[in-house]
């Protein structure tokens, strides 16, 4: 089942590059000036970058749909074949991003795609029709393969080339191609659920984050409501971490350039890091990361074996430079809150601590009612093992003791080659959301580097120094990113226990409101997070209002419940379990707010 799902995959991505040349040939037909850039295949669709003489619009996608429709219907057998640079040179003539992608194909360096090459370069081309482009495919056979009732273009947006600022920003058009029709409906469908999730879109109607361009972009200011989250999120992290033997640490938001010099920051990172500060004739920066402090703390005083291991926690808000066109709402941010720690143990106890790790991300990650992820175990090129720091030794040590920690708990992974840092091995898990997206969150990560730049040691029990093993390990990422993922995985409707308001008391008229005030005596004293409303609003409207703002819990209140001492519930769900008694309800709210539950 396995490998047929790997050849439907393999074929479909075929498809979608074909349909990216289909595009390509339509576009520049319609603008016969037309520069062209790449148009590869991705997860989903495709996509082709353009520099033309005008924005599109709307209508022009249209167009060009309707035209690659024509084009699919003509059969065009899509032909390879190798090329000499003269001829490259020649064919693409007028083409400035195609020659600049011979000449990188031709370096060694990267291929018409801009991904670097593992082979000789050499160049190739491939041709449907009148329709020639640099590219190594592989592309279907023939442009009939494509079903023109399962193709559609979705949208433009811009993109620089090469993903650099400085250069060119192109348009890029973004398509889907399916095998059927009915493939395609139902991804047009998910893409319109994840339109209604947009957590940009949620946070602004729930009143729950702002960016301002007063305050900079990519920083997020934290309304009551999504503070009161936050706060409840910070507390359960504190709490969990506290029981699992961690020590929770904090430390300043700048320092001194030395630190990043000394670790190498300022070699390999500057461009994500903020512009140095002169303080007192020195510079200063503002931090990208939190390790070099918790380094630091460990060097305050002699350590001894005895001590180790030590696990240190700190939810540090740091800050990286991210260009403006990858910001995206809570996503990608220039400030955000790591829920870092490091681990500082010796070679003997690196295996337990791996397992215990896993453990404790799983385990957390599961509080947030995330329960299914993909593994991935990020580990050296073995072609190019001088790139990276430690001994073979060291990355033998920690790759095994990361097998062996996934392999305890009988967790599937997949092994990618030369997608470690070149620190050390690392485990990224991935959680799945409601809509079957994978988010990056946990990172497991070896780091051979900082504690051999800063000297790190302990006294052994041969009473000599060894240099200890450092694992990075930050489990929700970070809580803006998080936070953003929550919103859409929930759709804003949050489990009751994180819910900024649990329950919300409509009084059907004014007589109502003092007993409505009693009730919410008694449920804030049982620790339900409680509102009145009582507006002058009609009651439906009330309801309504309550759950366009996703409260969990609404108690409706008038005369009869006054008069037995009840409350009339109602879910934000639609449901209507009816009247009961307060006690009742505090029972049934304890139990889902225990359980995590959504109601």
């Amino acid at each position: 089942m396995a490998e047929q799902n790997n050849q439907r995959s393999e074929y479909l991505q075929r498809l979608r590059h074909s349909a990216s040349h289909v595009m390509a040939q339509a576009v520049l037909e319609k603008f016969p000036t037309a520069k062209l850039a790449i148009g590869p295949a991705i997860e989903h669709g495709f996509y082709y970058d353009f520099d033309l003489p005008r924005a599109l619009t709307p209508d022009d996608l249209a167009e060009i749909e309707a035209r690659m429709r024509e084009i699919i219907a003509q059969g065009h057998d899509f032909v390879y074949r190798e090329v000499s640079e003269e001829e490259a040179r020649r064919l693409f003539a007028d083409q400035p991003y195609k020659q600049e992608l011979i000449d990188g194909i031709l370096s060694g360096g990267v291929d018409e795609d801009g991904n670097p090459l593992a082979e000789a370069p050499k160049l190739s081309v491939y041709q449907s029709g009148p329709f020639v482009d640099l590219c190594r495919g592989p592309h279907v056979a023939n442009t009939r393969e494509i079903n023109p009732d399962a193709v559609k273009l979705l949208n433009v947006a811009g993109a620089y080339w090469r993903g650099d600022e400085r250069r060119p920003m192109l348009q890029r058009i973004y398509g889907t191609a399916w095998e059927t029709k009915a493939q395609l409906e139902a991804y047009l469908a998910w893409l319109e659920e994840i339109e209604k999730r947009d957590h940009r879109r949620l946070i602004k109607e729930l009143d729950l984050i702002s960016f301002h361009e007063e305050v900079g972009a990519g920083l997020a200011l934290w309304h009551p409501k999504a503070g009161r989250i936050r706060v409840i999120i910070e507390d359960y992290w504190r709490r969990l971490h506290y029981e699992g033997g961690y020590e929770i640490i904090f430390t300043p938001h700048i320092g001194r350039a030395l630190l990043w010099e000394t670790s190498g920051h300022l070699n390999f990172y500057k461009d994500g890091m903020y512009a140095p500060m002169n303080i007192e004739g020195q510079e200063y920066y503002i931090k990208p990361m939190n390790c070099h402090f918790h380094v630091m703390i460990y060097k305050s005083k002699l350590r001894s074996y005895r001590e180790l291991p030590l696990r240190w926690a700190e939810l540090g808000t740091v800050y990286r430079f991210e260009r403006s066109g990858t910001l995206h709402g809570l996503l990608r941010v220039r400030g955000f809150t790591q829920d870092d720690a490091h681990i500082i143990c010796t070679p003997e106890q690196i295996d337990d601590e791996i397992l215990r790790v896993l453990d404790f991300s799983l385990n957390l990650l599961r509080g947030f009612g995330f329960e299914d992820f993909k593994i991935e175990l990020s580990v050296r090129d073995p072609r190019k093992l001088e790139k990276y720091a430690g001994s073979d030794e060291m990355w033998q040590q920690a790759e095994a003791s990361l097998v062996k920690a996934l392999q305890t708990r009988n967790l599937p992974y997949e092994r990618i080659e030369g997608e470690a840092v070149f620190y050390g091995p690392k485990i990224d898990i991935k959680i799945r959301d409601a809509l079957n997206r994978l988010w990056q969150c946990t990172t497991i990560q070896f780091d051979f580097n900082v504690p051999g730049r800063f000297n790190m040691t302990y006294i052994g029990e041969d009473g000599k120094e060894h240099q200890p093993y450092m694992v990075h390990r930050a489990l929700l990422g970070s809580l803006e990113r998080f936070f953003g993922v929550l919103v859409e995985h929930y759709a804003g409707a949050f489990p009751v226990w994180l819910s900024p308001v649990q329950v919300r008391l409509i009084p059907i008229a004014d007589r109502h409101i003092s007993y409505a005030r009693t009730v919410a005596g008694q449920l804030r004293a049982a620790g339900l997070r409680v509102e009145v409303d009582d507006s002058d609003e009609r009651m439906q409207a009330k309801i309504r209002n309550a759950q366009m703002e996703k409260i969990p819990y609404m108690l409706i209140v008038g005369d009869r419940e006054m008069e037995a001492g009840q409350v009339n519930l109602r879910l934000r769900d639609g449901q209507v379990p009816g009247a009961m008694a307060v006690s009742d309800f505090i029972a049934l709210a304890q139990q889902a707010i225990a359980a995590k539950r959504l109601l």
